[in-house]
């Protein structure tokens, strides 16, 4: 079975997804490993980032364990509705949370782990990475998200192509199509994921968190209403931390912040 190990490093919570011999499916186990993860993330006030990948070289994730499939279709209400509301909540999560979820995708993406890059905040993958949904190829629709923000991230026509006929998609084609922010050699996937780690680190959490809830709230709200809630969001924040005084007198005196924090979920 695949777990989820966790590792906090400078302001980083790296989860590996840890299921070599099922190329890192998901499972109910995987997904009490994951939430236990999400807990510890948001509770944390020093952390900065949150880095997902697979382990080895063959899969970031190909989805839901084929063995744990067989029960799923064997009772529908008892199984795989629940797991799929696990999942749809787990993914939500990784939306809402207050730092940014990046998605290091090492190799083969399909179903449930495309849904998962899917709900990342950044992409970086391996040039050779194929990607891609493929539910259609065995007789059911995505169940999981994928449509949604399929057609939210690539717009009407892209996602359809995608979703309708299991097409794959490389490193590349994934920046093309604005899925991945960028696609490199596999050997230089960890220097990559630090390039965009770095520049997070020692930021404002607070300020993290309003910029990544007013960004991604974008796409369901008109620009009159987006407008609105950004200016609440400033609001609430100015309100909550001293974050962004302190670093306008930083800037001012020259000297390196110190961010007092703030409870974030109150800048929801």
């Amino acid at each position: 079975m695949t777990a989820v190990r966790v590792r906090t490093e400078n302001q980083v919570m790296y989860l590996l997804l840890d299921g070599g011999a099922t190329m890192n499916s998901l499972t109910p186990s995987t997904l009490n490993d994951f939430e236990r993860a999400l807990d510890a993330a948001e509770a944390d006030e020093d952390l900065r980032a949150v880095v997902v990948t697979g382990a080895g070289e063959k899969a970031f994730s190909v989805g839901m364990d084929i063995t744990f499939l067989e029960s799923c279709f064997a009772d529908l209400h008892g199984v795989f509705l629940p797991f799929l509301d696990r999942l749809h909540a787990l993914l939500r999560r990784i939306e809402l949370l207050p730092v940014p979820v990046i998605a290091r995708v090492n190799g083969l993406a399909r179903a449930g782990g495309f849904e998962l890059l899917l709900a990342c905040d950044l992409v970086v993958a391996a040039e050779n990475a194929r990607v891609g949904d493929i539910h259609l190829q065995f007789g059911v629709p995505p169940g999981a998200g994928a449509s949604q923000r399929a057609a939210r991230k690539l717009g009407d026509q892209k996602a359809k192509a995608l979703l309708l006929t299991s097409l794959w998609l490389d490193g590349p084609t994934m920046v093309e199509w604005g899925l991945a922010f960028s696609a490199v050699p596999s050997e230089r996937l960890d220097d990559e994921v630090e390039r965009l780690v770095a520049a997070v680190r020692g930021r404002s959490r607070p300020a993290i968190a309003v910029t990544k809830l007013a960004v991604g709230a974008a796409q369901n709200l008109t620009l009159e209403e987006g407008l609105r809630y950004e200016r609440e969001l400033f609001e609430k924040m100015q309100v909550s931390a001293a974050d962004a005084d302190e670093g306008f007198r930083a800037y001012v005196e020259r000297r390196d912040p110190h961010w007092g924090g703030a409870d974030v979920r109150q800048l929801r």
